[in-house]
């Protein structure tokens, strides 16, 4: 519950059809508007209805991390179910592939409601073309920091 209100609810969507890692964002925009996180499941033997219950989000993040003595930033992509606290522990040195940066700033995150659909998407943003997506989407940000 929350705020007294139930956290179960039915509602008639049609059903998702068997799609690629993140074919679902429209559906879940439209599922999860102006609501908290929730995740649906099919209601037994009625393929139009869900029972959306409340659940977890996962995080896929992009970290600016910099290096001021040896004149060096790169992008440290990573999955985490709490951002906040992962965050965190890089910036306290506690995550060996980052402890060695001075400045490490978050520049980018996205939501999934599956841990999977994170760590797809993770994966896709390590590629080259994934880095090109980042570059080009925070190409603004970017050339202010220089």
């Amino acid at each position: 519950m929350i705020c007294g209100i139930s956290t179960t609810a039915v509602c008639n969507l049609p059903p998702p059809k068997a799609q690629r890692a993140f074919g679902r964002t429209r559906q879940n925009a439209k599922l999860l508007a102006g609501k908290p996180a929730y995740i649906c499941e099919v209601v037994a033997g009625k393929q139009d209805t869900f029972i959306i219950k409340e659940g977890t989000m996962y995080y896929t993040y992009v970290l600016l991390c910099r290096d001021f003595i040896r004149n060096r930033s790169e992008f440290y992509i990573g999955s985490s179910e709490d951002l906040k606290n992962r965050v965190q522990e890089h910036r306290l040195g506690e995550v060996k592939t980052t402890k060695s940066f001075d400045e490490i700033t978050l520049v980018y995150y996205e939501a999934c409601l599956d841990k999977t659909d994170a760590r797809k998407r993770e994966l896709q943003l390590k590629t080259g073309f994934g880095r090109g997506y980042l570059k080009r989407r925070l190409e603004s940000y970017l050339t202010v920091r220089d």
